[in-house]
C-alpha cells in the first residue's frame, strides 16, 4: 500500500507520527467510453465556452457561481492561505462511546500505521482505546477538507474513519411519515418472529458481488470468443528500434554469406518494422529459389545431348 498522507496524532501532549493508508478498495469492473463500431476510445477535451479554445489544465481553477450567474473565481494561492488548525494533525477532541456514533456520519475508512520511531505510544494509544470500549473523536484536514473523524481500533490497527458534517446530513422528509399507519399486534409478532428465525453473527465472507462476478463472466466469454477489437498502438521511433533492423540485417547478411551468395547492400532504416518483416520472407523465398536452380541445371544438360543422338539414329533407320 502506499501512504496518501502524513502528519501526527495529538494525544493531550504526545504527538504520533502516522501515515496515512485507504483501508478499502472498490473492486467494480471499470469500464471505457468507446465508438460502438470500432471500440476506439472517446476522449473529451477541455474548452472554455466563452472563446471556445481548449485549456491546459494548469490554467483551470475553480469557480462559485453566484445566483447572478457571475462567477467568482478561487485560485489555488487563495485556498492556500485559508486557516486549517488540523493540517497534517490528527487533533484529538474527546473519547465517546461508538455506539452514540449513528453510521450514517461515517464516509471513508483509512489505516494509520506509525513511524518507526512512534510506535510504542501508538500502541499506548491504541490499547487504551480498545480497554475503554471508546473511539476517539477527531478532527483532520485532507486534501484541503478539514472533516471530523473517529479513531477506532481494528485487527490491532487504528482506524480513521472521517464523517460527514451534522449538517450535511439530510433530514428525511417523506409523507408516510405523517400518515397514522395502524399495525395489529399478531403482525408486528408474526415480524419479530421472522427476524429471530433469520438472526445470525455477521460473517463477511458469506457474501460476495455476484453482478460483478457475472459481468466478469460476460467479458472472458467474449475474449474466449475473440468478439475483441485490437486498438492500434502507436509507438514513437527509437534507438533501439533502428537497432533492431541492424541486426536483423547483419543476421540475413551472415545468412547469405553461409550459403554463398552475395550480401545485398545495407539499405536505410526510413521503412517501419512491419514493411520490413514483410519483405524478410520474400527475400527468403527467392534466396531458396536461388538455390535449387544450380543443382537441376546440370540434370537438364545431361538430358540435352541424350536427346539428340536419339533424333540422329532415328533419322538414319528412316533413310
Amino acid at each position: 500500500m502506499r501512504a496518501i498522507w502524513r502528519g501526527a496524532v495529538s494525544f493531550g501532549l504526545v504527538s504520533i507520527p502516522v501515515k496515512l493508508y485507504t483501508a478499502t478498495e472498490e473492486r467494480d469492473v471499470s469500464f471505457h467510453q468507446v465508438h460502438r463500431q470500432d471500440g476506439g476510445r472517446i476522449r473529451y477535451k477541455r474548452v472554455c465556452q466563452l472563446d471556445g479554445e481548449e485549456v491546459p489544465y494548469s490554467d483551470i481553477a475553480k469557480g462559485f457561481e453566484l445566483p447572478s450567474g457571475e462567477m467568482v473565481v478561487i485560485t489555488d494561492e487563495d485556498l492556500a492561505e485559508l486557516p486549517l488548525a488540523s493540517s497534517r494533525m490528527v487533533d484529538v477532541l474527546s473519547f465517546v462511546p461508538l455506539e452514540q456514533v449513528d453510521p450514517i456520519y461515517f464516509a471513508k475508512s483509512y489505516y494509520l500505521e506509525p513511524d518507526k520511531t512512534a510506535t510504542k505510544p501508538y500502541v499506548l494509544l491504541r490499547d487504551a482505546l480498545a480497554r475503554a470500549d471508546s473511539v476517539a473523536l477527531v478532527k483532520v484536514a485532507i486534501r484541503t477538507r478539514e472533516t471530523l473523524a473517529t479513531l477506532r481500533v481494528r485487527d490491532g490497527v487504528l482506524v480513521l474513519e472521517t464523517m460527514v458534517w451534522p449538517d450535511e446530513v439530510r433530514e428525511p422528509d417523506f409523507g408516510f411519515l405523517d400518515e397514522d399507519v395502524q399495525i395489529r399486534p399478531q403482525e408486528l409478532a408474526m415480524a419479530e418472529s421472522l427476524i429471530e428465525s433469520m438472526s445470525g453473527d455477521f460473517d463477511p465472507t458469506q457474501y460476495h458481488d455476484e453482478y460483478r462476478e457475472a459481468l466478469q463472466k460476460v467479458i472472458e466469454a467474449k475474449v474466449e470468443g475473440r468478439e475483441v477489437v485490437e486498438q492500434p498502438v502507436e509507438q514513437e521511433e527509437t534507438g533501439s528500434v533502428v537497432d533492431l533492423m541492424a541486426a536483423l540485417r547483419a543476421s540475413v547478411a551472415a545468412a547469405k554469406k553461409g550459403r554463398g551468395e552475395e550480401a545485398e547492400p545495407a539499405r536505410p532504416a526510413a521503412g517501419s518494422a512491419t514493411k520490413a518483416a514483410k519483405k524478410a520472407p520474400a527475400k527468403k523465398a527467392a534466396a531458396k529459389t536461388a538455390a535449387k536452380v544450380p543443382a537441376k541445371a546440370p540434370a537438364k544438360a545431361a538430358k540435352a545431348p541424350a536427346k539428340k543422338a536419339a533424333k540422329k539414329a532415328a533419322s538414319r533407320k528412316s533413310a
